[in-house]
């Protein structure tokens, strides 16, 4: 059996989560923890590969002991959450575990991810924003708002996203099902929200910046069907900072963990 983690991290001080070999990363933090829990080596593999910079409210990775069939510990499933904690920086936390098959797979079995980009959008700092969300100081108004959900809705449905793609990525296919994309707005924070089957590289973050852009009126809803038929990164709008993004949530089905 497999130990399976919801884990939640501020992603500003690592170069993300896989392990580099020149940096702090979370998984790096996360063997280290299970080394000295469980008292072996670990294989950690994670749903994602978040960047340099990016948060998570929602990760989800598997823990398996390296070179066994097993993992053994003494400790009762609901109290690994916060003995694995214990022995993890303050910018990253376990609140959940629950044991899965040896065939799960944390990144292959997702059915569907969501996003979150977060904006700061006054025409003043605030500090406790500061590497949480992007200040986008002129505001955006009503109009705009709906201005960017009427964009935003373009984007749902199964299509080629290679316009929002970061250059030179290599992939086997570009072709992505966007489930919903809204807008919110509570006080001056923006919440763009996304959620699909998978995303491309920097996808989010693209997309996130085209959304922006049409808020501040540099394109219209109309231009997205344009963007997006023409397959053309430069199209598209800026890749927002790493700053505001956040996977939120992680959905598998229950078969698949049992399987």
């Amino acid at each position: 059996m497999k130990l399976l983690l919801k884990i939640r991290y501020i992603g500003t001080d690592y170069c993300g989560y896989q392990v580099q070999p020149n940096a702090v990363s979370v998984q790096q933090r996360l063997n280290e923890a299970a080394l000295s829990l469980f008292g072996y080596e670990c294989d950690i593999v994670g749903c994602s590969r978040t960047d340099s910079g990016v948060h998570a409210n929602m990760f989800c990775a598997t823990v398996s002991r390296k070179g066994a069939t097993s993992l053994e510990t003494s400790v009762p499933c609901e109290k690994l959450p916060l003995a694995l904690s214990a022995h993890l920086p303050w910018d990253i936390s376990v609140y959940g575990a629950e044991w899965v098959s040896d065939d799960f797979h944390a990144r292959y079995d997702v059915v569907e991810k969501e996003y979150v980009y977060r904006i700061w959008n006054s025409p003043s700092r605030n500090p406790f924003e500061e590497n949480r969300s992007f200040h986008a100081p002129k505001r955006i108004d009503a109009e705009g708002l709906l201005q960017m959900q009427r964009a935003a809705d373009y984007l749902v449905g199964t299509q080629d996203f290679s316009s929002y793609m970061a250059q030179g990525s290599s992939v086997a296919s570009t072709v992505r099902t966007v489930k919903r994309v809204t807008v919110e707005q509570s006080g001056e924070v923006l919440t763009l929200r996304f959620c699909a089957d998978g995303f491309l590289y920097n996808m989010v973050r693209i997309l996130a910046g085209t959304l922006l852009d049409v808020g501040l009126g540099k394109k219209t809803p109309e231009d997205i069907p344009r963007i997006t038929a023409a397959r053309d990164r430069a199209m598209a709008g800026m890749t927002m900072p790493a700053c505001g993004l956040y996977l939120d949530r992680v959905l598998y089905r229950d078969e698949d963990k049992k399987k």
